[in-house]
């Protein structure tokens, strides 16, 4: 069983995600919600933690956005959207119970002080920014550190603030 409480978006997802894995959710029912849902997972947060798994779409980083803002030491899973879709509709509910368990355990905790890290330099040294191919890499490197899409900005930020090693990065960009 998963110690820390995940975090979806709907119905469909905790009950995807029940069939993959034993393990406590709660539902954001969309992006509406309000103080009562945060300051339940800040309680939440206190006693086992959280993990923020919700879909690879634009609502869905919103969601994560608003969450980790409140509880900035929540872990974030991700998922592909490549696995994340079926028939044209986009959501952890479509995904197997191979890529959640995956996500799950390569969920990244967000540090709370600052690191430096990574620079603007190793973005462009890897064809990561400013090359024809920087998206489709940033994209890949993202799948491969299971810390989803971001563009160059985003993941220079995530890469600091997710606690990516330097080794881990290396690994990553050579797997391209």
């Amino acid at each position: 069983m998963i110690k820390e409480t995940i975090v979806v978006e709907g119905k469909d997802d905790i009950t995807n995600i029940k069939s993959a894995i034993d393990c406590e959710l709660i539902a954001t029912n969309g992006l509406a919600f309000g103080h009562d849902l945060i300051d339940r997972l800040k309680e939440i947060d206190k006693r086992c933690g959280i993990i923020i798994f919700t879909d690879p779409d634009f609502a869905g980083k919103k969601i994560r956005e608003k969450i980790a803002k409140e509880i900035p030491n929540a872990k974030h899973a991700f998922l592909d959207r490549n696995k994340a879709i079926k028939k044209g509709d986009l959501g952890i509910e479509n995904a197997s119970k191979d890529d959640i368990i995956n996500a799950l355990k390569n969920a990244h905790a967000s540090t709370r002080q600052r690191r430096e890290e990574f620079t603007i330099k190793d973005l462009l040294d890897n064809n990561l920014t400013l090359s024809k191919s920087s998206k489709e890499r940033r994209a890949r490197l993202g799948d491969i550190l299971s810390i989803g899409y971001f563009n160059s900005k985003q993941l220079l930020s995530k890469l600091n603030s997710f606690n990516i090693s330097r080794e881990e990065f290396e690994s990553a960009v050579k797997k391209i």
